[in-house]
């Protein structure tokens, strides 16, 4: 018993309050995430669209996602974490309504736009303010914990998803943006603003450092990571849209493919808190390539699922791939992001997931009517096995970035009262590349 309770003291003790109300948001949240995890099978045996409609409208959710974590990373170092965490979560959960009485194609998919943009403009925020509240010696713990508490939300959320889709698709939508508001609700009563401005002059207006867009450009050593960040995110999607569908090819039922989800959520919350114990001291570069090789193998023996026993099985497996990645993803981004761009490099990284939203279920869906199942699944393998030797290449170049920029720390004066200049939508676009996430989406 006195090991078990040094194990939770060494592990949720001495943690900031904001974060935990932060965690808290998070999982109230996730519990009724239900839209996302069945949006491809509310579309094609609900709406009557065919695969490729489903991936389009997937895939613009994606497209809004990258607008909404642009602007979303530009307006948190601006404009500060908090208005921009709650503007996010109240707009998300009026599109998440008008999500669900649409009808039409083209009112699905202006719908899915929008909701994609409003969802993925908090993900920066969120990012930055967990950055700002826990200190580089904690983050480990604090990112597995939070992991940990989506992965609790979205395997409950899972199930009853499943069940409440049998009393009717608009009650999904209906929970989905209540536990939004409620979200909304926690930040607004409890958490303070936590952006700092360095102790130097601002620019007029409050505008952004110079050169924001500029340094990201041209940081080739964090570039890179997102890049193997985005083919990463675009195998790992498929578990949203092309696994349901393949599913449904085998027999099986929505509620099926809501328990057999599940399971992804089950393993993460009665694993997760005990892998920063497992890969403290262990190489980044390692634990990122294994997790690679991992993942590309449970999904590429979806090729060979046919039912729902075997289709458990191939989730387990790249679950447990995931669950090496998003821990030492999270501490990467934050170790690479410079003080004073937490917001817009936070961005950035979220952008990858929102490019593979917009190309994933698009690209699923055609090499599948195409090619075939199998050879969908088999790629997925293949793109896992090429990511392994990546991460084996690039991570030391990785390491001496993030030591670089450990002592470059600026003093920095927190900021008491914010004036919120109104958005500009100039800056906004020059600094957003063209382009659902998962509910669960490792951050």
């Amino acid at each position: 018993m006195r090991t078990v309770r040094s194990w939770f003291r060494d592990t949720t003790g001495g943690l900031p309050r904001t974060f935990w109300y932060l965690w808290t948001g998070t999982l109230i949240n996730r519990l009724g995430s239900f839209v996302l995890v069945f949006l491809a099978i509310y579309l094609t045996q609900e709406r009557g669209f065919s695969p490729t409609q489903a991936g389009l409208v997937l895939g613009l959710w994606g497209v809004g996602g990258a607008v909404g974590t642009t602007v979303g990373g530009t307006l948190t170092d601006r404009w500060g974490r908090r208005p921009t965490l709650l503007t996010a979560h109240l707009g998300a959960a009026t599109m998440m309504l008008a999500l669900g009485f649409a009808r039409p194609l083209w009112a699905v998919a202006t719908g899915a736009l929008l909701l994609g943009m409003f969802a993925e403009a908090a993900r920066p925020a969120f990012g930055a303010m967990m950055i700002d509240v826990v200190p580089e010696k904690d983050r480990l713990r604090a990112f597995s914990l939070n992991y940990w508490a989506i992965n609790l939300g979205f395997a409950c959320a899972a199930v009853l998803a499943g069940f409440a889709a049998q009393a009717g698709y608009l009650l999904l939508f209906v929970v989905d943006a209540a536990t939004t508001v409620v979200t909304a609700l926690i930040i607004f009563t409890r958490v303070k603003e936590t952006r700092r401005v360095s102790a130097a002059p601002a620019r007029p207006g409050g505008a952004a450092p110079v050169g924001a867009l500029r340094t990201i450009a041209t940081d080739r050593v964090f570039l890179g990571f997102v890049a193997l960040n985005l083919f990463a995110a675009l195998v790992f999607l498929q578990h949203i849209s092309m696994l349901p569908i393949a599913m449904g090819d085998s027999g099986l039922s929505p509620a099926t493919y809501g328990s057999v989800i599940a399971l992804n959520g089950v393993l993460i919350v009665v694993g997760q808190l005990f892998v920063p114990r497992l890969i403290r001291g262990r190489s980044r570069s390692h634990v990122l390539a294994l997790a690679s090789l991992v993942m590309g193998v449970g999904f590429g023996l979806t090729a060979f699922a046919d039912a729902a026993w075997f289709y458990g099985l191939t989730v387990l497996i790249w679950t447990l791939g995931e669950m090496l990645n998003s821990p030492s993803n999270a501490t990467l981004v934050a170790e690479l992001s410079p003080d004073r761009l937490r917001g817009r490099y936070q961005g950035a990284f979220s952008l990858s997931w929102q490019i593979a939203g917009a190309v994933g279920p698009i690209l699923g869906g055609l090499v599948r009517e195409r090619a075939g199942n199998t050879e969908l699944w088999l790629g997925c393998a293949a793109i896992g096995a090429l990511m392994a030797v990546a991460h084996l290449v690039s991570g030391p170049a990785r390491e001496r970035r993030a030591a670089q920029l450990r002592p470059a720390t600026q003093p920095v004066t927190p900021v008491t009262a914010i004036r919120q200049p109104a958005p500009q939508a100039a800056e906004a676009a020059a600094t957003a590349p063209a382009e659902p996430v998962a509910a669960h989406t490792p951050s």
